[in-house]
């Protein structure tokens, strides 16, 4: 059965729009936060280690909840109170920031940011869980292609709204004004869900944690499917991603000034935001496989291409094409997610991937910044694409189930 865009967003008396409006919100308070607190800490300390230190603050809280996250949205009920649980840590953490710049709050400012910090990466672990299982509640089977475009623009807009309000707010405001906007944003979300009126599935019976984190893990690695389509996003960022070498891309070969940096690192995202717009209109039904593999070998060109580039708008394009493609493998990695994960799994496979994205995106910064350092900047790009798309050709060898996938057969 064909469902348009208009009956997808009228169901359930606009329970898709709720949850996008959470969604929404959620990404500009954290995106928000992430910008304004690498510069408080910066300004307090002056010290490139203590910005290096905010990743780390937040990701061992991350991998150390997001599996018993997974765990407790699939067996307890209700996937609602979770997104509301996620939204209040959020806001707390903002409104503790907030007070901190106001001089409310006495003593180590850094101590306190990184506090909050360890908290939003605990409340991070709950947001992707909560989404995932009330998607699939809401939007039917075949519309999931659709709602996974809507959901990654959407998505992709708070990537780039998020940090340049955060920007604005700092230069032309106040930190405060910033923390106390993100707050704000949180209590929307959190109204949002709480807006919510779906009919939710009762939980199944509740096994040993240990245990159902186990089933989880194994479901994944059993997967053809599903564990090649994650690992294959994950090398791709692990590997071809150049966004944390922009700035040295900026000063050492285009030498130009920093206000180019929010251009370059926001085209990708408006590739990403066009292709799953297009994608809203034109899924991919036919050959996801191939569809996947197949983006994600140009995001390797892609990278090649901008590395190697002496132009600064050809490079520019290069990334927005980076964009598009990206958005595409996505879009198409979340439908076949969405399509192959049972129902009473959904919260641990959302978390699992967390984890291989997550720490792909963390690593992959690592990882640029240590091969530039061994081989230069142009070539530590130019060897990241060539292993993106070798990595391609492997996953095509070894997982021909994902190669030859069409989504027909997960419907």
């Amino acid at each position: 059965m064909h469902i348009s865009i208009q009956q997808l967003f009228s169901n359930h008396q606009f329970a898709f729009v709720k949850l996008l409006a959470f969604r929404i919100q959620m990404v500009l308070a954290y995106q928000i936060m992430a910008v304004v607190v690498g510069w408080h800490i910066y300004e307090l300390t002056h010290d490139p280690l203590a910005l290096g230190l905010i990743g780390l603050a937040e990701v061992i809280p991350y991998f150390s909840c997001t599996l018993f996250a997974g765990h407790a949205v699939d067996h307890y009920y209700s996937r609602r109170a979770f997104g509301i649980l996620a939204a209040t840590l959020l806001c707390l953490n903002a409104l503790t920031l907030t007070c901190v710049t106001m001089g409310w709050i006495t003593g180590n400012p850094s101590v306190w940011i990184y506090g909050s910090i360890a908290f939003t990466g605990i409340a991070r672990a709950f947001i992707a869980p909560s989404y995932t299982t009330l998607f699939a509640i809401i939007v039917p089977r075949e519309s999931y292609a659709r709602g996974s475009g809507i959901g990654s623009s959407i998505f992709q807009i708070g990537l780039i709204l998020g940090p340049a309000l955060g920007g604005l707010l700092v230069g032309f405001a106040s930190k405060t004004m910033a923390y106390a906007l993100a707050s704000a944003l949180c209590v929307g979300a959190a109204v949002a869900m709480g807006m919510l009126k779906v009919k939710e599935p009762p939980a199944p019976e509740s096994p040993p944690v240990f245990k159902s984190i186990g089933e989880g893990l194994r479901f994944v690695w059993s997967n053809q499917i599903v564990f090649g389509a994650q690992m294959l996003d994950m090398f791709a960022v692990l590997f071809g991603g150049a966004v944390a070498l922009l700035p040295a891309f900026i000063q050492d070969v285009y030498h130009m000034g920093p206000e180019t940096l929010g251009l370059m690192r926001a085209a990708p995202a408006v590739g990403a935001i066009l292709t799953g717009l297009w994608l809203t209109r034109h899924p991919i039904n036919l050959h996801a496989g191939r569809w996947l593999l197949a983006a994600v070998a140009g995001f390797g060109l892609c990278m090649i291409g901008f590395a190697l580039s002496p132009y600064f708008w050809l490079a520019v394009a290069l990334l927005m094409v980076s964009g598009v493609l990206d958005g595409i493998s996505v879009v198409t990695r979340q439908t076949i997610l969405q399509l192959a994960t049972p129902d009473a799994m959904r919260g641990r496979v959302s978390a699992i991937n967390g984890i291989f994205i997550g720490s792909s995106n963390e690593l992959g910064a690592f990882e640029s910044g240590v091969a530039a350092k061994l081989l230069g900047l142009v070539p530590s790009v130019v060897f990241g694409g060539l292993m993106t798309i070798g990595i391609v050709g492997v996953t095509a060898k070894l997982a021909p189930k994902l190669r030859d996938l069409e989504l027909k057969q997960l419907q």
